[in-house]
């Protein structure tokens, strides 16, 4: 536990270099709509992945994803599709949307859902395309096709997080839905699916970026 919240502050101080000088860490960024390797997932968007998969920021609990920071003002980067699946977005959301992928690349036998979020400025005015408004469910997309655009939305106006893209991988229920992507052990291992070493637990040195 001590070690992780160690990397994680380390990483923390890269992160707020990045926010607050992106264009003195140009090298630190990771294209979009690249495949590292022979990863099922493209890069969903272009920046820095600064947290990412068991990271912790307090105690009891442990980062559900990964965050990727841009380095531009809301509405500006772009964020696509990982893989070939069908996109819902729940009434409520303002900056999230679920893309459910039926057959698992990494385990063919179950259902995963990848499950996007901060696709919004810091009113909350959304920056997600219209072709997925709220109420929308299992809209049909295709790898790399562009979702919408990295925000900065937390909830809160006088407290916006970096404009950055946090995307996580959700298990499914057993019944055709996700689990609550909340609580770090509804959620898998994101490394395998995007060919970098994503997790907290081993060895990180940033920047993540494909060879």
């Amino acid at each position: 536990m001590i070690r992780s919240y160690l990397h994680t502050g380390s990483r923390s101080i890269q992160v707020m270099r990045f926010i607050r000088n992106p264009e003195n860490y140009s090298s630190w960024i990771q294209p979009e709509l690249i495949r590292c390797d022979d990863a099922p997932f493209l890069t969903p968007t272009r920046g820095f992945i600064g947290f990412v998969w068991g990271d912790s920021f307090r105690p009891f609990h442990h980062h559900q994803g990964i965050d990727i920071f841009g380095g531009a003002e809301p509405g500006v980067v772009p964020v696509y599709a990982v893989a070939d699946g069908f996109l819902s977005r729940e009434q409520t959301w303002k900056s999230s949307l679920v893309l459910r992928i039926p057959n698992d690349p990494i385990q063919p036998d179950r259902q995963i859902w990848v499950y996007y979020t901060h696709l919004a400025d810091a009113l909350g005015e959304t920056l997600i395309l219209e072709s997925f408004p709220p109420g929308s469910s299992d809209i049909p997309v295709k790898q790399g096709d562009l979702l919408g655009f990295q925000g900065n939305y937390s909830g809160d106006p006088q407290n916006p997080v970096g404009v950055h893209l946090h995307i996580s991988i959700l298990k499914d229920d057993g019944q055709g839905h996700y689990l609550n992507e909340l609580r770090i052990k509804n959620t898998l291992d994101p490394s395998p699916y995007f060919g970098l070493t994503l997790n907290a637990n081993h060895r990180i040195t940033l920047p993540l970026l494909c060879e």
